[in-house]
């Protein structure tokens, strides 16, 4: 085992470099000042019904939870989607993560989704959690598919309660986990989303 995964961290490292050279941290662009707009209602969710969603479903740490929402809120306006799922992950100083759940779109409705990524970090141990995601800037469900390299630097924690930011062009992904499913390592990877299971890690 040990053998299996130091023969992944080599061309993993060099995956992750690459992603992470694409990246960039949540700018102002125009859609961004549009999630801004509290009159854009009809496209984009409030934020006490995320903060609600997110408690009802993540369960303790309400106060936490409110106050992570609050940052993403702050940072990035009012998301037009928000996925809710669970996810499984293990890490050697390399880790993997698998998941799935629904994701919930202000006007194209709900839809399955599953996701899966390798993470770098100092890093060992396995888990499972819950995962409530928000989602910014995606006018069209199809293009949720794709990889979304972290944003360095990213990670907020407070109170149990983790998020950082996956990015691809204006499209950002904010995925908020509790307690245990909290793992550095994942501030160094990406997330690739998918309309179907794939085990593949890459």
């Amino acid at each position: 085992m040990k053998i299996f995964f130091q023969t992944l961290v080599v061309p993993l490292t060099l995956i992750l470099m690459g992603c992470s050279n694409n990246t960039v941290k949540p700018s102002e662009t125009q859609q961004v000042r549009q999630n801004m707009d509290e009159t854009n209602y009809a496209t984009t969710y409030d934020e006490k019904s995320i903060v609600n969603a997110a408690s009802d479903f993540l369960g303790g740490g309400s106060e936490a939870i409110a106050k992570v929402i609050e940052k993403a809120f702050k940072d990035n306006g009012r998301p037009n989607g928000y996925i809710i799922g669970t996810e499984g992950s293990a890490a050697l100083v390399v880790g993997l993560r698998y998941g799935d759940g629904t994701l919930s779109h202000k006007i194209e409705g709900n839809s399955r989704v599953y996701w899966k990524g390798p993470s770098i970090g100092f890093d060992v141990g396995a888990n499972g959690s819950r995962v409530f995601a928000l989602v910014y800037n995606l006018h069209d469900v199809e293009e949720l598919y794709q990889r979304f390299p972290a944003v360095e630097g990213s990670l907020y924690y407070i109170g149990g309660v983790g998020m950082n930011y996956q990015q691809r062009g204006d499209i950002i992904i904010a995925p908020i986990r509790v307690g245990v499913g909290l793992r550095a390592g994942v501030n160094l990877g990406y997330l690739h989303f998918t309309k179907k299971r794939d085990w593949l890690p890459f």
